[in-house]
């Protein structure tokens, strides 16, 4: 979207503090990138979100008896202990389904990082103005369509992903993966196969009782291995072997930690931080 031809965007001025930015021209509602104030878009100008209105009660003459609404009220303030009164619902909302955090997300287009709000299904980058899909998926059955989003993928058992790319924050395989992964949280597999795509991610984990080959080179921060794994490994940070685990491979890291009983065949190469100049 950074580079879309000019008559495609709009110029947009933020109706809180007055800063003019450039949007999409199917845009309806947006952030101002000054002063994060959000706001609508009607006919190419910015417009105020609504805001929920008070209602004023008319002054009561003293003749007047008192609304039966505020009489419960009372009763129910007044109510003994002992008395069933039903919890509001947002209460209880909030204590099935907690509110999820503010998290940092980087843009696709221009990998800016920025923080969005936890309960948001989309969002927009303050610096290209690039979409991004925070949508979680569930596969179940046969899929062969391209996955962008921030969010979580979870590949159900007996599903399957073919030929083409995952990109997402945390994915968890419990069925098959025959694609390319790009991960910006975990890559955690409990499955068997063999994973042909490219993959990269912060954390690799192939828990217990999984059995994976990866034919291309893996790249991650860490890795932490409790099944068996076949390929190229390569960490900036910790390769871990639990107890039995089997790796068979190149590994490529800067701390490879093999505990009793776990067994690596392959070549190790320790990878080496900088010196500092000033030592």
């Amino acid at each position: 979207m950074a580079d879309e031809p000019q008559r495609h965007r709009i110029e947009v001025a933020c109706p809180e503090c007055g800063h003019t930015q450039l949007e999409p021209a199917l845009v309806v509602s947006t952030q101002c990138r000054a002063c994060r104030a959000n706001f609508k878009v009607l006919d190419g100008k910015g417009v105020v979100r609504a805001k929920t209105i008070t209602r004023l009660a008319k002054p009561r003459k003293d003749g007047d008896s008192e609304p039966t609404h505020l009489v419960a009220k009372k009763q129910t303030a007044l109510a003994p202990p002992n008395s069933e009164i039903k919890a509001p619902q947002s209460f209880l909302m909030r204590l099935l389904r907690p509110i999820k955090p503010s998290r940092e997300i980087s843009c696709f287009n221009c990998s800016h990082t920025f923080i969005a709000n936890g309960e948001a299904q989309s969002s927009q980058c303050p610096k290209c103005s690039g979409y991004i899909s925070l949508l979680d998926y569930s596969i179940t059955g046969h899929w062969n369509r391209r996955v962008q989003t921030r969010g979580n993928v979870v590949i159900q058992k007996n599903a399957t992903v073919s030929g083409v790319s995952l990109s997402c924050h945390d994915l968890t395989v419990l069925g098959g993966l025959a694609g390319s992964v790009d991960c910006s949280g975990d890559l955690i597999i409990r499955s068997h196969g063999k994973i042909i795509g490219t993959v990269h991610c912060k954390n690799l984990r192939v828990e217990k009782g999984a059995r994976v080959e990866f034919l291309n080179p893996v790249t991650a921060d860490t890795a932490y291995i409790d099944g068996q794994v076949r390929g190229q490994i390569s960490c900036t940070g910790t390769v871990t072997l639990e107890k039995r685990a089997q790796l068979h491979g190149l590994v490529r890291t800067s701390s490879f930690i093999v505990k009793p009983g776990a067994k690596h065949t392959g070549t190790v190469e320790m990878l080496t931080t900088p010196a500092n100049p000033d030592h």
